[in-house]
Protein backbone atom coordinates (compact mmCIF):
# COMPACT_ATOMS: atom_id res chain seq x y z
CA UNK A 1 0.00 0.00 0.00
CA UNK A 2 1.37 3.53 -1.01
CA UNK A 3 1.53 6.56 0.80
CA UNK A 4 -0.72 8.18 -1.30
CA UNK A 5 -3.50 5.03 -0.96
CA UNK A 6 -2.76 4.79 3.03
CA UNK A 7 -3.22 8.88 2.89
CA UNK A 8 -6.50 8.54 1.50
CA UNK A 9 -7.88 5.77 3.32
CA UNK A 10 -6.89 7.15 6.37
CA UNK A 11 -9.31 10.98 5.52
CA UNK A 12 -11.58 8.86 4.32
CA UNK A 13 -12.01 6.79 7.64
CA UNK A 14 -11.46 9.78 9.78
CA UNK A 15 -14.52 11.71 7.94
CA UNK A 16 -16.39 8.42 8.34
CA UNK A 17 -15.68 8.66 12.22
CA UNK A 18 -15.94 12.10 12.28
CA UNK A 19 -20.00 12.00 10.95
CA UNK A 20 -20.79 9.21 13.17
CA UNK A 21 -19.69 11.06 16.37
CA UNK A 22 -20.46 14.94 15.74
CA UNK A 23 -24.52 13.98 16.20
CA UNK A 24 -23.39 11.82 19.47
CA UNK A 25 -21.28 14.63 20.46
CA UNK A 26 -23.92 17.39 20.31
CA UNK A 27 -26.37 15.45 21.64
CA UNK A 28 -23.85 14.64 24.71
CA UNK A 29 -23.57 18.73 25.81
CA UNK A 30 -27.43 19.30 24.70
CA UNK A 31 -28.57 16.92 27.31
CA UNK A 32 -25.47 18.36 29.63
CA UNK A 33 -26.63 22.10 29.32
CA UNK A 34 -30.02 21.22 29.16
CA UNK A 35 -29.23 19.37 32.67
CA UNK A 36 -27.25 22.25 34.30
CA UNK A 37 -29.98 24.89 33.01
CA UNK A 38 -32.53 22.78 34.95
CA UNK A 39 -30.76 21.92 38.09
CA UNK A 40 -29.26 25.63 38.39
CA UNK A 41 -32.80 26.42 38.66
CA UNK A 42 -34.12 24.52 41.37
CA UNK A 43 -31.28 22.86 43.08
CA UNK A 44 -30.95 26.56 44.94
CA UNK A 45 -34.68 25.83 46.31
CA UNK A 46 -33.51 22.43 47.76
CA UNK A 47 -30.62 24.40 49.01
CA UNK A 48 -32.64 26.50 51.46
CA UNK A 49 -34.73 23.84 52.73
CA UNK A 50 -32.46 21.32 53.50
CA UNK A 51 -29.55 23.09 53.87
CA UNK A 52 -26.80 21.52 51.71
CA UNK A 53 -25.94 21.13 48.15
CA UNK A 54 -27.50 17.55 46.12
CA UNK A 55 -26.33 17.86 42.56
CA UNK A 56 -28.61 16.10 40.10
CA UNK A 57 -31.47 16.53 42.34
CA UNK A 58 -33.29 19.75 40.90
CA UNK A 59 -32.95 17.87 37.25
CA UNK A 60 -34.89 14.75 38.82
CA UNK A 61 -37.27 16.66 40.47
CA UNK A 62 -38.11 18.33 37.04
CA UNK A 63 -38.36 15.14 35.12
CA UNK A 64 -40.78 14.07 38.07
CA UNK A 65 -42.34 17.28 38.08
CA UNK A 66 -43.31 16.63 34.17
CA UNK A 67 -44.05 13.40 34.46
CA UNK A 68 -47.06 14.27 37.52
CA UNK A 69 -48.52 16.90 35.23
CA UNK A 70 -48.63 14.65 32.35
CA UNK A 71 -50.63 12.60 34.31
CA UNK A 72 -52.71 15.15 35.45
CA UNK A 73 -53.54 16.35 32.17
CA UNK A 74 -54.83 13.27 30.36
CA UNK A 75 -57.33 12.89 33.05
CA UNK A 76 -60.44 14.81 33.16
CA UNK A 77 -60.15 16.18 36.50
CA UNK A 78 -56.95 17.08 35.62
CA UNK A 79 -58.40 18.98 32.78
CA UNK A 80 -60.24 20.90 34.32
CA UNK A 81 -57.72 22.26 36.76
CA UNK A 82 -55.24 22.88 33.92
CA UNK A 83 -58.43 25.06 32.11
CA UNK A 84 -58.90 26.87 35.41
CA UNK A 85 -55.63 28.30 35.39
CA UNK A 86 -55.09 28.67 31.81
CA UNK A 87 -58.30 30.81 32.43
CA UNK A 88 -56.61 33.05 35.49
CA UNK A 89 -53.38 33.41 32.80
CA UNK A 90 -55.46 34.62 29.84
CA UNK A 91 -56.78 37.17 32.03
CA UNK A 92 -53.43 38.91 31.74
CA UNK A 93 -52.64 41.16 28.74
CA UNK A 94 -49.42 40.58 28.02
CA UNK A 95 -49.00 36.73 29.08
CA UNK A 96 -52.26 36.10 27.21
CA UNK A 97 -51.07 37.15 23.60
CA UNK A 98 -47.60 35.21 24.32
CA UNK A 99 -48.89 32.37 25.98
CA UNK A 100 -51.35 31.86 23.23
CA UNK A 101 -49.28 31.93 20.84
CA UNK A 102 -46.50 29.50 22.00
CA UNK A 103 -49.51 27.16 22.97
CA UNK A 104 -51.16 26.90 18.89
CA UNK A 105 -47.33 26.23 18.38
CA UNK A 106 -46.77 23.84 20.38
CA UNK A 107 -50.00 22.13 19.96
CA UNK A 108 -49.53 21.78 16.60
CA UNK A 109 -46.82 19.02 17.18
CA UNK A 110 -48.26 17.62 20.03
CA UNK A 111 -50.17 13.88 19.20
CA UNK A 112 -52.25 14.81 22.18
CA UNK A 113 -54.27 17.67 19.94
CA UNK A 114 -57.13 16.64 17.86
CA UNK A 115 -57.81 20.56 16.58
CA UNK A 116 -54.59 22.13 16.03
CA UNK A 117 -52.23 19.32 14.94
CA UNK A 118 -50.52 19.39 11.57
CA UNK A 119 -52.81 17.40 8.95
CA UNK A 120 -50.61 15.73 7.46
CA UNK A 121 -47.28 16.30 5.36
CA UNK A 122 -47.62 17.48 2.00
CA UNK A 123 -45.44 18.66 -1.18
CA UNK A 124 -46.03 22.03 -2.40
CA UNK A 125 -44.31 24.06 -5.49
CA UNK A 126 -42.84 26.90 -3.31
CA UNK A 127 -40.84 29.44 -3.17
CA UNK A 128 -40.83 29.81 -7.07
CA UNK A 129 -42.34 27.81 -10.24
CA UNK A 130 -39.89 23.79 -10.41
CA UNK A 131 -38.91 24.02 -6.82
CA UNK A 132 -40.81 21.89 -4.35
CA UNK A 133 -40.73 21.71 -0.28
CA UNK A 134 -42.20 19.60 2.21
CA UNK A 135 -45.09 20.96 4.05
CA UNK A 136 -47.84 20.31 7.22
CA UNK A 137 -51.13 20.83 5.82
CA UNK A 138 -52.71 22.80 8.94
CA UNK A 139 -56.39 24.04 7.26
CA UNK A 140 -58.14 22.15 4.75
CA UNK A 141 -60.06 24.80 3.21
CA UNK A 142 -59.54 28.81 3.03
CA UNK A 143 -62.31 30.62 0.36
CA UNK A 144 -60.78 33.36 -1.44
CA UNK A 145 -62.91 35.69 -3.00
CA UNK A 146 -62.34 38.20 -5.57
CA UNK A 147 -63.94 41.35 -6.51
CA UNK A 148 -65.74 39.36 -9.58
CA UNK A 149 -67.45 36.64 -6.76
CA UNK A 150 -65.33 34.48 -8.13
CA UNK A 151 -64.40 31.96 -4.73
CA UNK A 152 -61.24 29.75 -4.87
CA UNK A 153 -60.61 27.36 -2.45
CA UNK A 154 -57.03 27.37 -0.78
CA UNK A 155 -55.59 25.33 1.59
CA UNK A 156 -53.07 27.06 4.73
CA UNK A 157 -49.74 25.12 4.07
CA UNK A 158 -46.65 25.31 7.27
CA UNK A 159 -43.54 25.49 5.80
CA UNK A 160 -40.84 25.26 8.01
CA UNK A 161 -37.81 27.61 6.79
CA UNK A 162 -35.20 27.62 10.48
CA UNK A 163 -34.93 23.99 11.71
CA UNK A 164 -38.90 23.20 12.95
CA UNK A 165 -40.65 26.14 14.61
CA UNK A 166 -39.65 29.05 12.53
CA UNK A 167 -41.59 28.94 9.13
CA UNK A 168 -43.84 30.41 6.87
CA UNK A 169 -47.83 30.43 6.27
CA UNK A 170 -48.51 29.81 2.23
CA UNK A 171 -51.65 29.69 0.77
CA UNK A 172 -52.25 27.42 -2.09
CA UNK A 173 -54.74 26.32 -4.29
CA UNK A 174 -56.32 22.97 -3.68
CA UNK A 175 -54.80 21.21 -6.82
CA UNK A 176 -51.11 22.67 -6.57
CA UNK A 177 -51.17 20.63 -2.75
CA UNK A 178 -49.78 17.17 -3.18
CA UNK A 179 -50.88 14.86 -0.19
CA UNK A 180 -48.23 12.27 0.45
CA UNK A 181 -48.13 8.77 2.73
CA UNK A 182 -45.55 10.11 5.08
CA UNK A 183 -47.25 10.34 8.94
CA UNK A 184 -46.72 13.77 10.41
CA UNK A 185 -43.82 12.41 12.92
CA UNK A 186 -42.10 10.74 10.07
CA UNK A 187 -42.51 14.44 8.18
CA UNK A 188 -41.23 16.17 11.26
CA UNK A 189 -37.81 13.95 11.12
CA UNK A 190 -37.34 14.95 7.77
CA UNK A 191 -37.21 18.37 8.59
CA UNK A 192 -34.83 18.61 11.68
CA UNK A 193 -32.39 15.89 9.09
CA UNK A 194 -32.08 18.29 6.35
CA UNK A 195 -34.03 16.43 4.01
CA UNK A 196 -31.82 12.98 4.74
CA UNK A 197 -34.43 10.98 6.51
CA UNK A 198 -36.60 11.43 3.70
CA UNK A 199 -37.73 8.69 1.59
CA UNK A 200 -36.75 7.13 -1.69
CA UNK A 201 -40.68 6.55 -3.05
CA UNK A 202 -43.13 8.93 -1.72
CA UNK A 203 -46.86 7.63 -2.09
CA UNK A 204 -49.93 10.52 -2.84
CA UNK A 205 -52.71 10.31 -0.49
CA UNK A 206 -55.60 12.23 -0.93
Amino acid sequence: MTAVSIRVTFKRKFIAGLFVLIPAIITVFAIAWFFRLVDGILEPVFFRVLGYHTPGLGFVSAIILVFVVGIISTNVFGKKIILFFERIFLNIPVFRSFYTAVKQLVDAFSPESQTSSFKKVVIIEYPRKGAFVFGFLTKESTVLKDHSGKETNLRAVYVPTNNLYLGEIVLVPEGDVFGTDIPVDEGIKIILSGGIAAPQRIGESH
